[in-house]
């Protein structure tokens, strides 16, 4: 009798075809329905793209299937959370009871709706590739984060919840109370005389900013704000030891630019965080009560001096418009080169309006329009200069006027009238999503090799970011 031939092994392709998810469910407005039905799907999705190779390995018809799949996942999300994000939210808060941050909200979502966003694994297997190598999960991330933020109740929620202190700000208070000291690594915190210094010390890259110190800089700033003996805050940059700028403080230069080409740049710890955390702190102070729901007032504030030293780059000066006072050297500098990074500015397209009107912000955005704190125009967001060796005594005389009674009311109307929670929250519910797309823009890459990583390719790549220093 012969012996039946067998077929060789499908390959992977064909047998990820063969898993792949059935036609998108339709959303009908039962939450538990769609619910199910909505999971289902967005796992089977999962499960095929799991099936493929890494991106950097795939056959061009595996990157076509697998940009379908994400494709069609992310509509299903879109439709999903556009008629159910309020319920998902209540749900994953226990009608509201829970205050998760960003990272913490994502974790139970995936955990209790499957397939909706990414898992912690998923992020953290992302995060060890290069950035034009990474599968793009922080898109369905983008997409929740835009959900939530556009539902008002849980937007509101989720934003207040982002202004209570960090659990490593609440252990480090008592230590910094008593001393007047924080090292927090990349950052330090110093009080001298009712007057707290946050000051960034990121040597290597030129206070460059990166996931960490969002997180230190968050913390810092929660000390800031949580202690009693000081009534003014003062950001600067430490002193630094580059060869350029040996001795010279350096406000600072933006997003690391080496890191967001590598991969080391985050949507949540740091385009998100950063945002919702530390700088709407500046802006807000802390949320430490929250029973007053829609009626809550800051709980926690004090105003804030930006002392710029050399220069403020990219997300440096998206830090400006928070600040309350800004002293500059007269010799510093400013620019917020967007299209050298090729990502939005974090929330200063809506500040910048405010302060320097849309002829000069779109100079600044689209044009990479770099100012000199002398120049007249600067005068719509530097309040004084100063030699650059009188900037200790500029900023003492500055943070002495702010620490006055009536400043904390006067600052919080005019927060009232400039920001109003409502309209952040709806500025951040866009921006959630068009970050992250653009995070994940083949034109990102292109953009870094164009503008940044080939000017640094021989050397070490120690450079800072946000078209650095000329």
């Amino acid at each position: 009798m012969r012996t039946p031939t067998l077929a060789p092994p499908a390959p992977a392709h064909a047998r990820a075809a063969r898993t792949a998810p059935g036609r998108p469910p339709a959303v009908g407005g039962d939450f538990a329905q769609d619910r199910a039905a909505v999971t289902a799907h967005l796992e089977s999705t999962m499960r095929l793209i799991a099936s493929l190779p890494p991106r950097a390995e795939r056959a061009a018809a595996q990157q076509q299937d697998a940009a379908a799949a994400h494709d069609a996942a992310r509509t299903v999300r879109r439709r999903f959370l556009a008629v159910h994000a309020e319920r998902v939210y209540a749900e994953l808060t226990d009608n509201l009871t829970l205050t998760p941050r960003l990272d913490e909200l994502a974790d139970l979502a995936a955990t209790r709706f499957p397939g909706l966003v990414p898992t912690r694994a998923q992020l953290a297997d992302e995060a060890r590739h290069m950035q034009r190598n990474k599968e793009g999960w922080e898109i369905a991330v983008g997409i929740f984060f835009q959900a939530v933020l556009n539902a008002p109740t849980a937007g509101t929620h989720l934003l207040r919840s982002m202004l209570r202190p960090t659990p490593r700000a609440r252990r480090a208070l008592l230590g910094y109370e008593l001393t007047g000291r924080a090292d927090l690594g990349i950052a330090t915190v110093t009080r001298h005389d009712g007057i707290a210094h946050l000051e960034l010390c990121n040597d290597e890259f030129l206070n460059a900013e990166d996931d960490a110190a969002v997180e230190a800089l968050e913390t810092g700033t929660d000390l800031v704000l949580l202690d009693p003996a000081s009534h003014v805050g003062v950001l600067r940059g430490a002193a630094q030891t580059h060869p350029a700028h040996a001795g010279r403080r350096v406000f600072s230069a933006g997003i690391n630019l080496t890191h967001l080409y590598h991969g080391d740049i985050s949507l949540l710890g740091f385009l998100l965080r950063r945002e919702a955390g530390y700088i709407a702190k500046f802006v807000r102070g802390l949320c430490l009560d929250d029973s007053a729901g829609d009626g809550w007032w800051p709980d926690a504030d004090k105003p804030w001096i930006g002392a710029v030293d050399a220069f403020a780059i990219g997300g440096g000066m998206q830090i400006l418009p928070t600040m309350d006072r800004v002293v500059a050297a007269d010799d510093a500098w400013f620019s917020l080169p967007a299209m050298q990074e090729g990502l939005v500015p974090g929330v200063a397209n809506m500040r910048l309006l405010h302060l320097t009107g849309s002829r000069l912000s779109r100079q600044l955005i689209f044009w990479g329009r770099k100012l000199r704190a002398t120049d007249p125009q600067a005068s719509l967001f530097v309040d004084e200069t100063a030699p650059a060796d009188a900037m200790d005594t500029a900023v003492r005389t500055a943070a002495e006027r702010l620490d006055h009674p009536a400043v904390g009311a006067n600052r919080r109307m005019l927060n009232l009238v400039e920001e109003p929670f409502d309209l952040f929250r709806r500025y951040l519910a866009q921006y959630a999503y068009e970050q992250a797309c653009q995070l994940h823009s083949p034109a990102l890459i292109t953009t870094l090799e164009r503008t940044w990583i080939s000017r640094n390719r021989g050397t070490d790549g120690a450079g800072p970011s946000g078209g650095g220093p000329r």
